[in-house]
């Protein structure tokens, strides 16, 4: 995929040795989704928590996916997880279903694809159907034994960042439903954050959509933001200070994680794969230091009714619609590659624990 694929981080911000920058990530957590939240101890970031989202499954079991991989660490019992909404704002799998039986099938439904419970009985995390019902043969990591700490998310990112006003950066690997939420109950949400990072928001992918596999199509799709395009307007037009790809994992890559011998560097071994990118580390890594990236400006907006229903459009400023106030944001163009890569090495062959973090 081209590198100007990944929306939006928070740039430019300098953070003393001394205070530890505060975090809470938001993401559709999965058995070998865990290394955005061990990049963040690794740079010596406190989280505050996780908030599982619905975008590849139902939020349910990503939270519980969440808690599970914390457990695989010994980090439950300082790192709290949080269950988000069920739905998007307005989509359900029906309505997607519909929406493709006009513009086309996506090549990564996420949790809009129909049940089977075939496959998950094989160990495919849930899609469509009922939000609460949980497959634990996906659970490759293994099944949690402690219990979520809440289930209303936004609520609870609401409170901590009025407890910790300008300190909280907000960490989005799936879809934006819960922030969205958070900014629709506090007006003042946005701006008592130090800012919003997000995995999604491609831009001028479409020919590579059509010119190779349905695995090409499926990298340059856009299942983060087609999953709550209300959420992304809420969100990309909301008052955050900041809003701010393709490094592709080989094999000699994850032999050399695997030189060092623990059980985050198992599971990435053995599930993560060489065929889809480091979406949501690049994006957790953007934000850790301005120098990481190299980024472009301008200003977005949200897609409808359209074949682009959920993708962002971009704007220069002085062709701006007068009628929306939209915002402007960073947009990743150049990841350091060997710095990545480094700084991936270090935080899955050692990572936090809780005892690390008193």
């Amino acid at each position: 995929m081209k590198a100007v694929s990944l929306l939006s981080v928070s740039l430019g911000l300098l953070y003393p040795a001394a205070r530890a920058v505060k975090i809470i990530l938001d993401n559709d957590w999965s058995t070998a989704g865990f290394i955005p939240y061990l990049l963040a101890l690794d740079q010596g970031w406190e989280v505050l928590g996780l908030v599982g989202d619905t975008a590849n499954s139902w939020a349910l079991q990503t939270s519980l996916h969440g808690l599970a991989t914390l457990e695989v660490g010994n980090l439950s019992s300082c790192i709290p997880v949080h269950k988000g909404a069920d739905y998007p704002f307005i989509n359900t799998p029906e309505l997607i279903q519909a929406w493709e039986e006009m513009f086309g099938t996506l090549p990564w439904e996420g949790v809009f694809k129909p049940m089977n419970v075939t496959a998950e009985a094989t160990g495919s995390d849930p899609t469509s159907g009922n939000p609460n019902r949980i497959a634990k043969s996906a659970f490759l990591e293994g099944y949690p034994n402690g219990t979520l700490s809440g289930y209303h998310a936004a609520a609870w990112m609401v409170e901590q960042v009025n407890k910790y006003p300008g300190e909280v950066m907000i960490y989005s690997g799936g879809a934006l439903t819960n922030i969205a939420l958070a900014i629709r109950m506090d007006s003042k949400f946005a701006s008592l954050t130090k800012g919003l990072v997000i995995m999604g928001g491609y831009i001028d992918v479409n020919l590579l959509q059509t010119s190779g596999s349905t695995l090409q199509a499926d990298i340059n799709s856009d299942i983060n933001f087609i999953t709550d395009p209300i959420a992304n307007k809420i969100a990309l037009q909301a008052d955050f200070p900041n809003i701010t790809n393709q490094i592709f994992p080989s094999q000699a890559l994850l032999d050399e994680i695997y030189e060092v011998k623990n059980p985050y560097t198992e599971l990435v071994y053995n599930y993560y794969g060489t065929f889809l990118p480091f979406w949501d580390e690049i994006a957790m890594f953007s934000v850790l230091d301005a120098k990481n990236v190299k980024n472009s400006t301008f200003y977005v907006d949200t897609s409808y009714f359209s074949p682009m229903y959920g993708r962002i459009y971009a704007y220069q400023e002085a062709l701006l619609p007068s009628r929306q106030k939209l915002r402007e944001v960073n947009m990743v163009v150049k990841v350091d590659e060997r710095k990545f890569k480094a700084q991936l090495k270090r935080a899955l062959q050692k990572p936090k624990s809780c005892k690390d973090l008193k």
